[in-house]
């Protein structure tokens, strides 16, 4: 497909510090992609100069073709959604909707009548006459997030939208954006810390760290297929583990850890003999057996075993490394002290530079 949005090798310089760098970025059409990184990984800088908040100081930026980094915020069509809301407190929640086909000089019939179908698009048409002061978190971040839709804009940003909400709340709005994503079909352009909050939502996900991209995924491609140490450490928990391949068995290569003694067997890829590596390993891919029960067996003891409620969290010792894994409630007999086998299959490795 091509590309509806297309960074063509941006790059932002606040005065002596790159905050991001020859970025060639590119979003199809209708897609949800989030940017997702730590502070100061040049997230939020990129979805400003999109927005037009921010100019670049290297490159273009195109949105269905045509150039608009050289646009006004007003002329690029696009909503904008913040962490904070950004409404305005002596309007009430119908005229906060309203604002933006105000500002468009939209007939007034039809203001009504595209602020009545938004708000009950998010089911808060009964609270149309209240201010903001009176809504909770979840209903202000419901009016922000339509009156960012309600004049059909392009794009819609969204700069940490959910960063404010409690867990839950949080976890809730999470599904009602997908939802209201999926079915209006709109382009989505996402800025998180959160990982959950990325997996649950996104078409794809560009991972930034110092101003470049250090992979750009599925969801299931960024968690089971980190392509760095960086990308497999900030995404979700994970255990590295160091070695050399000492052997290459057709679709398998066999790893030599630090200790010069355990070998862990993992997927060849373009792997060579000598080469070093490092290997992810997700704490939900092992299983605690008394028996070596896997191509991959290693012995361990457990350190330390902590109840989660759905799963337990389990501190193993084994050999050259110490592992985690998380196991369902059935492994509560594995306590302190427990020795066994913290088994898993070369196929639930990934293999990191």
């Amino acid at each position: 497909m091509s590309a509806f949005i297309h960074f063509d090798r941006i790059s932002k310089v606040f005065g002596p510090i790159q905050v991001v760098s020859d970025l060639d970025l590119e979003v199809t059409k209708g897609e949800f992609l989030s940017l997702l990184g730590p502070s100061g990984s040049g997230k939020t800088t990129i979805l400003m100069m999109l927005a037009g908040f921010e100019s670049p100081t290297e490159g273009r930026i195109l949105l269905d073709g045509r150039r608009i980094d050289q646009l006004p915020p007003h002329k690029r069509q696009m909503g904008v959604v913040f962490q904070n809301y950004a409404l305005f407190p002596h309007l009430s929640v119908g005229e906060n909707v309203a604002f933006p086909l105000e500002m468009r000089h939209c007939p007034r019939h039809e203001i009504a009548a595209r602020v009545n179908r938004a708000l009950d698009m998010v089911r808060l048409g009964h609270l149309a006459d209240r201010k903001p002061a009176q809504l909770s978190g979840g209903q202000q971040q419901r009016v922000a997030l339509t009156r960012a839709l309600v004049f059909q804009p392009n794009v819609i940003l969204m700069d940490e939208p959910l960063g404010a909400l409690d867990k839950q709340l949080r976890e809730s709005m999470q599904l009602e954006i997908r939802d209201l994503h999926r079915r209006l079909g709109v382009t989505v352009v996402f800025v998180t810390h959160d990982q959950s909050e990325a997996l649950t939502m996104s078409d794809r996900i560009a991972v930034l760290n110092g101003g470049k991209i250090e992979q750009l995924d599925t969801p299931q491609g960024i968690y089971d297929a980190p392509r760095s140490r960086f990308v497999a450490q900030f995404i979700g928990e994970t255990n590295l583990m160091e070695g050399t391949v000492a052997a290459l068995n057709g679709t398998t290569a066999e790893t030599v850890l630090s200790d010069g003694v355990t070998r862990v067997v993992v997927p060849a890829g373009d792997r060579k003999i000598g080469e070093r590596i490092a290997i992810s390993l997700r704490p939900e891919r092992i299983a605690l057996h008394a028996e070596a029960k896997a191509a991959n067996a290693l012995p361990v003891a457990v350190a330390d075993a902590v109840y989660h409620g759905d799963h337990l969290r389990l501190q193993l010792n084994a050999g050259p490394c110490s592992l985690v894994s998380k196991c369902g409630r059935q492994a509560a007999g594995w306590t302190p002290g427990s020795a066994g086998f913290a088994c898993f299959q070369p196929e639930d490795c990934a293999v990191v530079a």
